[in-house]
């Protein structure tokens, strides 16, 4: 039976992406090689490396704007401290969101001056704040573009002189933005991009070295641009597979068509929740995410029901996480409407049968 997979990540990607990348395990490319036996430093591999991080920039619309993509290792939870080594030699502000942007705040404060600029915490972050002061002098501001616990997500960046810098692992090639706004953009792959195993960092040259201290090495960008991404061996399944999903996505027209899509099965789902009434939104409606939906069963005694039609109709992933709790369907790009309308369906025939 087809599962329709709503998980928040590792995530869906293409049929066509995942069959390719099988494929390589096997033999890429004629060469009599698998993918995971040829070494990083091949041509073969030094290619893909080429064609990830470009596609990477052109579909930001960052290429000739003076930045470098970049394929590493540790998780968007490793560029927490990561940035801050890179950035942090005063004071940095954070806008608190939610648990990563929560958890990227306790690693920054181990090197220095954290100012918190904003938050949402005082009612379980279901919120974006507005019309805070960011305060003069910050070295760089961080937010998280997409809140994939809490489906909340920002719809218009922040006005600072500061670096703007993003955690934006859920929400990454999902919508159109002005990316050239970021110093440091980064994004972990499992969440729309590729399997877990590799982070993509974006940075502008120009704000990296000026800090005064000493960075690790395993910690400096400039390093790891310096390298190519090349500094260390690479996971080189992940970054072919992510190449593969950038070409999927060019293919369909870049990140303006997808946008679209998006919408349009962010617009079926939330439909649905405000329509029933046995559901209620978590996230503010003027805050809420296109890539996690976060809703509520309000009516607990049907909770097994539901969640008996759910695995029947084949809908997987789709379990709140504990912070939240009730149900969370993340709809990353990979995702069809009419897996989503399976969904809906659900729910609507849960409705009748109340």
């Amino acid at each position: 039976m087809k599962k329709h997979n709503f998980s928040a990540g590792p995530c869906i990607l293409p049929q066509e992406v995942m069959q390719k990348a099988a494929e390589a395990v096997v033999e890429l490319d004629n060469s009599g090689l698998s993918l995971i036996e040829i070494s990083h430093r091949s041509p073969a591999f030094i290619d893909i490396m080429e064609r990830a991080t470009s596609l990477a920039l052109e579909l930001l619309g960052l290429q000739d704007k003076g930045y470098k993509a970049m394929f590493l290792q540790g998780g968007a939870s490793l560029q927490f401290i990561a940035t801050a080594y890179n950035l942090l030699e005063n004071k940095a502000g954070y806008c608190n969101t939610g648990t990563w942007s929560t958890k990227a705040i306790k690693e920054a404060k181990l090197l220095g001056d954290v100012v918190e600029v904003s938050s949402s915490k005082e009612t379980n972050f279901n919120y974006i704040p507005k019309g805070y002061d960011i305060p003069k002098g910050l070295d760089y501001l961080h937010i998280t573009t997409n809140n994939t616990i809490f489906g909340t997500q920002y719809k218009a960046l922040p006005e600072t002189d500061a670096v703007l810098v993003s955690d934006s692992s859920s929400d990454i090639f999902s919508r159109e933005l002005d990316f050239s706004k970021f110093g440091i953009l980064y994004a972990g792959a499992q969440k729309n991009m590729g399997p877990a195993g590799t982070t993509l960092v974006v940075v502008k040259e120009d704000v990296l070295g000026k800090v005064s201290h000493q960075i690790p090495s395993m910690l400096d960008y400039k390093i790891h641009a310096d390298k190519e991404s090349m500094f260390n061996t690479p996971p080189v399944f992940p970054v072919y597979t992510s190449m593969l999903n950038l070409e999927w996505l060019k293919n369909k027209g870049g990140v303006a068509a997808i946008e679209k899509e998006n919408d349009a099965k962010a617009a079926l789902m939330y439909g649905e929740i405000d329509r029933n009434p046995l559901f209620d939104g978590f996230a503010a409606t003027e805050d809420r995410s296109t890539m996690n939906a976060t809703f509520t069963l309000n009516t607990p005694e049907l909770k097994d029901h539901f969640e008996a039609m759910a695995k029947e109709a084949g809908l997987n992933g789709i379990n709140g996480h504990r912070s939240v709790g009730g149900y969370r369907a993340s709809m990353y790009n990979a995702l069809p409407i009419e897996s989503v309308q399976v969904l809906v369906d659900v729910m609507k025939t849960l409705e009748q049968k109340a």
